[in-house]
């Protein structure tokens, strides 16, 4: 056996084992994480979600709530659902691709994602809501509203990644595992362990400069992205979101409905500069809420103000300004952690003061 035969006898090897950890590793993450919903097929997809009816004394319309990149239902669900029990119907699911939800057919970008969510309302019997988005879910949460005009009581967006952004680069692991044959390969051997090493300090930068919450992980399920059938949806929603936002922004005028727009001014995982503020100067009518020292997730660091939010949409008075004051006094010692960076856009001149 000659050296070149060797090496490769060796990288097919390799590989395997790394295939072998990886198929052990997402069986133990699914026997950990398993769903907790119900299952529906809807717009051809099998989708897993919870449904959870509105109470006697209900003071809110329906809510439905889109998740962001590496997330699941239990993301939102886990922080707000305390909170707004009761008040109003409510629905959680896992987008398709992720969580225990199937990818189907038609899934590979917000506009059909969005197709599928109003499939899904009609299952449930949700004829309207107000649509709350975190992160990539706002690009699903506005292409909803446009596709969707009648059937949008309101919007709240939380971090939300909805504009084009200088370059339109992403992370390079999100690019290759997007592609075909190799991007598949990819996330068969190599997402899951390096994803188990990586998880803790990448999820301190999602939330920093603010803490992350104990067993926020754990809490949240997020190990389940690290599958290699969800790492590659997740993937392929990121890397053509550049593209897709491209486009629809330049629509993002015709909403008409209620909005709130919720945002940090040290998010380390998108241009706040860009993403809400174009929001707020896209939507007639949105009111934006900056919040200072507040990184990724106001879902689980700014709860209070997320609800409030939710309730001005619904038309009742509130003073988001004095919450979001409020926030600020909780977190005002937070500090960014060594490694996690708050890249400012070039257009950071539009951030208000």
């Amino acid at each position: 056996m000659n050296l070149i035969t060797a090496a490769l006898a060796f990288l097919l090897a390799f590989f395997l084992i790394l295939v072998g950890i990886t198929r052990v590793g997402s069986w133990l993450i699914e026997r950990h994480y398993p769903p907790i919903g119900s299952f529906a097929t809807v717009n051809a997809t099998r989708m897993h979600y919870v449904h959870v009816p509105a109470g006697p004394d209900a003071d809110l319309p329906p809510l439905v709530f889109i998740h962001g990149a590496s997330g699941n239902l239990r993301d939102q669900m886990q922080p707000l659902r305390p909170l707004l029990q009761g008040r109003a119907e409510m629905l959680f699911f896992d987008r398709p691709g992720h969580g225990w939800s199937e990818r189907g057919g038609r899934n590979d970008n917000p506009h059909e994602q969005a197709a599928t969510i109003a499939a899904l309302m009609d299952h449930v019997g949700i004829d309207d809501a107000i649509i709350v988005g975190h992160s990539f879910g706002g690009a699903v949460t506005a292409t909803f509203a446009l596709d969707q005009a009648e059937r949008t009581r309101g919007l709240v967006f939380l971090s939300a990644a909805t504009h084009p952004w200088p370059g339109g680069a992403t992370a390079w692991y999100y690019s290759l595992t997007a592609t075909p044959v190799v991007g598949w390969l990819f996330a068969q051997a190599i997402t899951y362990p390096a994803g188990m090493m990586r998880m803790p300090a990448a999820t301190a930068c999602v939330f920093a400069p603010n803490a992350v919450p104990v067993a926020y992980s754990d809490e949240a399920s997020i190990p389940l992205v690290l599958r290699p059938r969800a790492f590659r949806s997740n993937a392929i929603d990121v890397a053509g979101l550049y593209d897709y936002v491209l486009e629809v922004a330049q629509r993002y005028r015709e909403i008409n409905a209620p909005t709130v727009v919720v945002s940090g001014d040290e998010d380390t995982v998108i241009y706040e500069e860009i993403h809400s503020i174009g929001l707020a100067r896209d939507i007639p009518g949105a009111e934006l809420v900056w919040v200072k020292n507040l990184g990724h997730k106001p879902d689980w660091v700014a709860r209070d103000l997320v609800v409030a939010a939710i309730e001005k949409v619904a038309g009742k008075d509130r003073d988001l300004d004095s919450v979001a004051r409020a926030v600020e006094a909780r977190i005002a010692g937070d500090v960014l952690p060594a490694g996690c960076v708050n890249e400012k856009a070039p257009t950071a001149e539009l951030a208000p003061g």
